[in-house]
C-alpha cells in the first residue's frame, strides 16, 4: 500500500465520513501540462532523491517564487512509468494551504488538482473529484508533489496530542518514536522517528530532524535529501523494527493458545476445492491445527472446550490464497489476514524482508498467512526492477539464482530487462536446484521463447498479450510499451488464428501456468476516475479517503496518440476472453492481485465473466495455488487430515462471489480469529459491502 502512496506521500483525510459537499465540477478533461511548461527549478533550489535499492529513479526540489509562494517540482521514471509535475503553494497566516495547484503528468494520468480559500470556504478540484466545505482544516491533497507536504507534517509535529483537523474530512496526530544518528554531506546528523495516525488506516512512518520538521520519507520508493542516500538502510530497519514492535502486540492477542481451542463450525455450506464441489449442510471440526473430522449437519460432536459456530446462512471455505502478493509492512499482512488470506505467493521479495517476516511469523511476533517467496533477477540496468538481484553477466545470474536457493526461498522472478541469452541457462540451474521459474518477459524476447528457455509461469497477462505483438513493442517491452501495447493493439488481434491459437496450445501442453493479475488491467484500461473501480467500490468508507482520492476512483492509463478509452476498453474485453481462452485450453490459471489483496475477489468474478464457474474460479485462489507450490497435500482445500486454513464467509459463493469479501471467522494453521476484530486491528472501519 505504501508503494502507491508514496508517489502521492499524503493524500485525502482519515475519517470514512462522505466529503462535507460535492460539486460536479472536477478539472476538465484536457492533456495535461507537457514537460517543457512546467516549472524548472533554479540551481539554489532544495533537491530530494526518490531512491530504491535499484538506485535512484528521480528528483523533487522545493524553492521560493519572488511573490512568495512555494514551488515544487516532481521528476521520476520509474522502469518506463513517467512522473511529471509542478506545484505551487500559498500559505496563510498560521501556516495552513491558502492556495495550491499541481500540473503535469503522474503514472496514473492527469496530475490536476486546484485548491483555493475564500470568503470562509474552502474548494477543491481534481481530475477525478471536487468539492467544497467551511475553510479552517488542513487540506491534504489527492495527489502533487510528495515534499509539498511537508509543512502538514511540521504543523502535526507542533501540535501535540490536540492534533489537526483535516479537510475534506477527519483528524490526525502525531506520535514521536526513536533517534537515529546518521551520516550526511555535513557529518553527523540526528533524525527522529514519527508516526502519523488519522491519515491512512494504519500509523503512517515520516522522519523528522533535529526540530522535528520533515526530513524523509522511507518506503519501498523513498524521498531524502539529496547526500543522504547512504542512509537509507539504516532508516529503513529502524522504521520497520518499530512498526514490528507495534504490531507484534496484535500478534500476541489473535495468536493465543485460547485461540487454538478446537472448533466446531455446524449447518455450513462447504466448499470441497479437491472435487470443485459446494456441499450444503455439513459440519467441520477442527482440533490441533488440523481438520478433525467432516460429516453432515448435526452429526459431529464438539469436544469439551470447544467454540461452536452456527454456520447457517454461510459458506465454510478453504484459506484463501493470492498467487502475486508481494510482502507489505507488518500492517499490510496484518489487513490482508483479516480478509481471509492464510497463503500467498510473493513474487519479488528482497532476502532482508524474506527472511526477516518468515522468521517473524513462524515465532508468533508476525500475523502473516504462510509466504512463499520469489527473488528477482534482472540486469544492470536503469530500467532494472526495484530490489532486484541484479547482474551483469550470464555467470552473474547463476550465481543470484544460487543465492536465492541458498536463501531459503521458493522462486526466482527474472525481469524485463534481463538479456535473453541468460533466461536458459539460469533457469536451467534453478530448475536443478528445484526452484519455480516465473517472470516478466525481457524485452526483445516472446513470451513462447521465455518458456521455450525454461519458464515454468508466465506473469501478468501483458506478457501472455506479448505473443501478438508488433516487434517494436516486444523489443520495449522493459519501457511503457508493455501497457502501451496491449492497450493499442490487443483489441485488433485474432485469438483464432495461427499465432494465439497455437501459443495457447503449447502453453496447455506445457501445462504452464499463467498468472493474469487481470485485475490490474481492468483498472487501467477501463476506468475513466470519478467512480470506484469495481475492486474497490466494496470498500469505500471502510479504509480511508486518502485511498478513496487517490486510489479508489483514479483514473487508468493516460490515452496516447488520439485512442480513446473505447478502444482501451476493448482491448481489455479481449484480454478477458483471452483469459477464458487459457482456461478452456487447459492452461492452469492462478489467482493473483499484484495490490494490496482486498483485489482478489474481484479477480475472481473477471474469472467468472470469462467462462469460469464459481467453482473453478475459487480453485484457482485454493487448491491450484497450493499444488503449484507443493503444498497441496497439507493445505488449499478442506480435508481430514490438513493444516485448519479456513474462512467462513457470511452468503453463497457459488452464486455470488461477492460473498467471499464478507469474511466472518478466519483460521489459520488452526487459529480461530473473529473477522471483525481483525479489521478493527489493520484499521478498517467495517466489514466490505
Amino acid at each position: 500500500m505504501r508503494l502507491i502512496l508514496t508517489a502521492a506521500l499524503l493524500a485525502s483525510a482519515a475519517a470514512p465520513a462522505a466529503y462535507a459537499h460535492e460539486t460536479a465540477a472536477p478539472v476538465a478533461q484536457s492533456k495535461p501540462v507537457p514537460k517543457e511548461d512546467l516549472l524548472k527549478p533554479p540551481a539554489d533550489a532544495v533537491r530530494y532523491v526518490v531512491v530504491s535499492e535499484a538506485g535512484q529513479h528521480g528528483s523533487q526540489w522545493q524553492w521560493q517564487l519572488p511573490d512568495g509562494r512555494t514551488a515544487y517540482r516532481w521528476s521520476q521514471e520509474l522502469r518506463g512509468w513517467i512522473t511529471e509535475m509542478d506545484q505551487v503553494t500559498t500559505f496563510a497566516h498560521g501556516g495552513t494551504i491558502a492556495a495550491t495547484t499541481v500540473r503535469g503528468v503522474t503514472m496514473s494520468g492527469d496530475a490536476a488538482e486546484e485548491y483555493r480559500v475564500a470568503n470562509g470556504r474552502a474548494t477543491w478540484r481534481t481530475a477525478t473529484d471536487a468539492g467544497e466545505a467551511a475553510a479552517g482544516g488542513w487540506y491534504i491533497p489527492a495527489g502533487g508533489v510528495g515534499i509539498a507536504n511537508a509543512p502538514l507534517i511540521n504543523a502535526l509535529a507542533a501540535a501535540g496530542d490536540e492534533g489537526l483537523d483535516f479537510l475534506p474530512s477527519g483528524k490526525g496526530r502525531m506520535t514521536f518514536d526513536a533517534m537515529q544518528t546518521i551520516q550526511g554531506p555535513g557529518g553527523p546528523r540526528k533524525v527522529q522517528l514519527a508516526f502519523v495516525s488519522g491519515i491512512l488506516p494504519s500509523p503512517y512512518p515520516v522522519w523528522l530532524d533535529e526540530n522535528k520538521r520533515y526530513f524523509a520519507d522511507i518506503s519501498f520508493i523513498s524521498v531524502i535529501p539529496a547526500g543522504y542516500e547512504g542512509a537509507l538502510k539504516q532508516l529503513r530497519d529502524a522504521q520497520e523494527a518499530a512498526t514490528a514492535a507495534a504490531v507484534a502486540g496484535v500478534a500476541k492477542r489473535f495468536l493465543s493458545p485460547a485461540a487454538k481451542a478446537p472448533v466446531l463450525f455446524d449447518n455450513v455450506q462447504l466448499f470441497d476445492a479437491d472435487k470443485g464441489t459446494f456441499l450444503e449442510n455439513r459440519a467441520v471440526l477442527a482440533r490441533d491445527g488440523k481438520i478433525a473430522a467432516i460429516g453432515a449437519a448435526g452429526s459431529l460432536t464438539a469436544p469439551s472446550g470447544a467454540q461452536v459456530i452456527d454456520g447457517a446462512g454461510k459458506t465454510l471455505v478453504p484459506g484463501i490464497w493470492d498467487s502475486h502478493l508481494h510482502i507489505g509492512d507488518d500492517w499490510s499482512v496484518l489487513s490482508n489476514v483479516a480478509n481471509g488470506i492464510t497463503s500467498f505467493r510473493s513474487p519479488g521479495t528482497t532476502f532482508d524482508r524474506a527472511i526477516d517476516a518468515t522468521q517473524r511469523r513462524a515465532n508468533g511476533s508476525l500475523l502473516m498467512g504462510e509466504p512463499f517467496i520469489s527473488a528477482i533477477v534482472d540486469k544492470k540496468d536503469p530500467l532494472a526492477a526495484q530490489g532486484a538481484e541484479v547482474v551483469s553477466s550470464e555467470a552473474e545470474a547463476i550465481a543470484a539464482v544460487r543465492r536465492i536457493k541458498d536463501a531459503g526461498l521458493w522462486g526466482v522472478k527474472f525481469y524485463t530487462s534481463m538479456n535473453p541469452a541468460w533466461i536458459a541457462p539460469a533457469a536451467a540451474e534453478a530448475h536443478r536446484l528445484g526452484l519455480h521459474v516465473h517472470g516478466h518477459v525481457p524485452a526483445t524476447m516472446k513470451p513462447s521463447e521465455a518458456v521455450a528457455a525454461g519458464y515454468d509461469e508466465l506473469t501478468h497477462l501483458n506478457f501472455v498479450v506479448m505473443e501478438s505483438m508488433p516487434r517494436d513493442v516486444i523489443d520495449r517491452a522493459n519501457t511503457r510499451q508493455r501497457m502501451e501495447g496491449p492497450a493499442r493493439y490487443f483489441k485488433d488481434v485474432d485469438l483464432d488464428a495461427p499465432l494465439m491459437a497455437g501459443f495457447i496450445v503449447d502453453l496447455a501442453k506445457r501445462k504452464t501456468l499463467v498468472d493474469p493479475t487481470i485485475v490490474i488491467f481492468e483498472g487501467m484500461l477501463t476506468q475513466d476516475g470519478g467512480i470506484p473501480h469495481p475492486a474497490y467500490a466494496p470498500y469505500m468508507g471502510i479504509i480511508s479517503p486518502v485511498i478513496e482520492r487517490s486510489v479508489f476512483t483514479a483514473g487508468g492509463y493516460p490515452l496516447i496518440d488520439g485512442l480513446t478509452r473505447d478502444d482501451y476498453r476493448k482491448s481489455y474485453a479481449k484480454m478477458v476472453e483471452l483469459v477464458g481462452r487459457l482456461h478452456k485450453a487447459g492452461v492452469p490459471i492462478v489467482a493473483g492481485t499484484d495490490g494490496w489483496g482486498i483485489e482478489l475477489v474481484r479477480e475472481l468474478e473477471i474469472y467468472q465473466q470469462a467462462g469460469f464457474t464459481a467453482a473453478e474460479a475459487l480453485q484457482s485462489a485454493t487448491i491450484i495455488p497450493a499444488r503449484v507450490v507443493g503444498a497441496d497435500k497439507r493445505t488449499g482445500s478442506i480435508s481430514v487430515g490438513k493444516e485448519a486454513d479456513m474462512v467462513l464467509v457470511d452468503g453463497d459463493p457459488s452464486t455470488d462471489l461477492g460473498a467471499l469479501r464478507r469474511v466472518v471467522t478466519v483460521v489459520s494453521d488452526g487459529y480461530v480469529m473473529d473477522a471483525e476484530e481483525l479489521r478493527t486491528a489493520a484499521g478498517f472501519g467495517g466489514r466490505p459491502k
